[in-house]
């Protein structure tokens, strides 16, 4: 497993991280004991980068993540911690906390959820409309100093957000929904990013699954997946972005990978400070979404593939409506 840094001033990781989200929330019932073998599957591939947030599945999910790494395996990993989501006992959505002592009391429960004395990557999931980032940073960096957190992260701003909490602290790493289907970063929130020194952790890699080359548009989603609610998952766009996935699936089948190795080795071509995170539920897709690492995509694959899907071809927001309205990166 080769190597990428997190921006200028972030930590080395795998090429390739895991997301742990769907192991506990969003996506349907999860098998504890295949996600835990995932997790060691990933670690003995050579993955370290392990992202994960309070709120899924209301810490669970970083439950989880402190029993697969009983054996020792701390040291050796990077653990991404998203933070501030706002959710209540049936699970619903109630917004953004990230007050400067709501920071400090959401990454005390978590470092003891998670069973260690210090956080590597630690970032608000969204922008908190009633707090300026300014505070939120300052908040982050007495932690750094404190020696709670590693490195300060941040998910779905825009440019002008990046400038500013760069301006109190340096951030390692920009977290963002990117690929094939979504591409909104591309204008401005990459270039500044790069500009800046900040790396990226791109996840939705793969579309939430559209574009991993095993949807099929008669499957029923179990109670409990979110994309049940998702534009890209409905009616006319479905079968409009399963289209776009079937192209992909004929450059993927020229080149000899599968059509989600060509999606993921795509997001790691477009520049080494991009860390491809995959959302692998099992042993066989996580097996899968490795062997992209060695999938080397030519300038003429890249043309064919910007071909089968162009830039903006996405049928439907990627998120509904609810939840479009938090992201600063739309604005």
């Amino acid at each position: 497993m080769n190597t990428r840094t997190l921006g200028v001033t972030g930590p080395v990781v795998s090429e390739l991280g895991l997301g742990l989200m769907g192991m506990s929330d969003l996506y349907g019932p999860a098998d504890e004991k295949e996600s835990l073998a995932t997790i060691h599957a990933a670690l003995e591939a050579g993955v370290t980068l392990l992202d994960t947030g309070d709120f899924y599945g209301m810490g669970h999910n970083e439950l989880l993540l402190r029993d697969a790494l009983r054996g020792g395996d701390r040291d050796r990993v990077v653990i991404s911690v998203k933070f501030g989501a706002l959710r209540g006992p049936d699970g619903g959505w109630l917004g953004y906390g990230t007050s400067p002592a709501a920071t400090k009391t959401f990454l005390a429960y978590s470092l003891r959820r998670l069973g260690t004395d210090h956080i590597d990557v630690y970032r608000p999931a969204r922008l908190d409309p009633e707090v300026p980032i300014e505070e939120t940073v300052g908040a982050l960096a007495e932690l750094v100093q404190a020696g709670y957190i590693r490195h300060i992260g941040l998910s779905e701003v825009g440019a002008d957000t990046l400038r500013r909490a760069a301006a109190v602290h340096p951030i390692s790493d920009l977290q963002i929904e990117y690929s094939l289907l979504s591409r909104g970063i591309e204008a401005e929130i990459l270039p500044t990013a790069r500009e800046l020194g900040i790396g990226v952790t791109a996840y939705g890699v793969l579309s939430r699954g559209l574009l991993s080359g095993h949807w099929t548009p008669d499957r029923n989603l179990a109670s409990g997946d979110f994309r049940t609610a998702s534009p890209r998952f409905q009616g006319d766009n479905l079968e409009r972005n399963l289209a776009l996935a079937e192209a992909l699936r004929g450059v993927a089948e020229r080149k000899g990978v599968t059509t989600a190795q060509a999606a993921i080795a795509w997001v790691s071509r477009q520049g080494q400070d991009i860390v491809p995170l995959v959302g692998a539920r099992t042993r066989a897709r996580l097996a899968e979404s490795l062997a992209a690492t060695g999938v080397h995509l030519t300038e003429q694959d890249l043309a064919d593939i910007e071909r089968a899907v162009p830039a903006g071809a996405a049928s439907g927001a990627r998120y509904a409506a609810p939840a479009m309205a938090h992201l600063d990166s739309e604005r």
